[in-house]
């Protein structure tokens, strides 16, 4: 995947590749991201591989319920679709999310189960403020926890975080006090977004 964005700052968590940056309160954004979307899907189809979304985060807090309530979403729409071709696999949720204690040994699995998979990492990121309420779309592996200064595993051929909260020395504090309408928000924007893509 070739992705490109002019950036001189970098948020929490991202790929170490350049992202795209998507702005959830634009209408136009919405089309924007599935057109990156289709372009990888394609490219996971012509090569074989498995789609599988890993939506880390945890439901205790509610700035780290991002990916738990994406992933929410997309089982959902996976149930419904259960016997659509090479339908994708989906990883964390509300009721069993994927985080710091069960996180290396779900990569694990993934890489056990699969032979050939392409991971989507979801997650929760802290980033400027000018940026809370933005989806970025990255090539290149997440590195989930560096917001809130844990060391845990990178994970993933693409990266989807949301922007939740302001970056800045009470990581831990700053999810368990983010907005649950702006993760809200964030959730079903990337989650329409997918499974319109993926779930058709």
């Amino acid at each position: 995947m070739n992705l490109t964005v002019n950036t001189d700052w970098k948020e929490n968590d991202l790929p170490t590749e350049e992202a795209l940056y998507f702005n959830i309160y634009r209408k136009q954004e919405f089309s924007l991201f599935k057109k990156e979307l289709f372009k990888l899907k394609n490219e996971i189809f012509f090569h074989k591989q498995t789609a599988i979304f890993l939506c880390i985060g945890s439901d205790r807090a509610t700035g780290d319920c991002f990916g738990p309530l994406v992933g929410e979403a997309l089982l959902h729409a996976r149930e419904k679709k259960a016997r659509l071709f090479q339908s994708p696999k989906v990883y964390g949720t509300l009721d069993k999310p994927i985080h710091a204690i069960n996180l290396e040994n779900t990569i694990r699995q993934i890489y056990h189960r699969y032979q050939n998979p392409y991971v989507f990492a979801i997650d929760a990121s802290l980033g400027i403020k000018n940026h809370i309420g933005f989806i970025t779309l990255g090539a290149g592996p997440l590195f989930p926890g560096i917001g809130v200064k844990k060391e845990l595993p990178e994970i993933g051929d693409a990266a989807i975080t949301g922007i939740v909260n302001e970056n800045n020395d009470k990581g831990q504090h700053t999810l368990q006090t983010t907005r649950l309408s702006v993760v809200y928000h964030l959730a079903n924007f990337v989650s329409r977004g997918i499974i319109e893509c993926f779930f058709v």
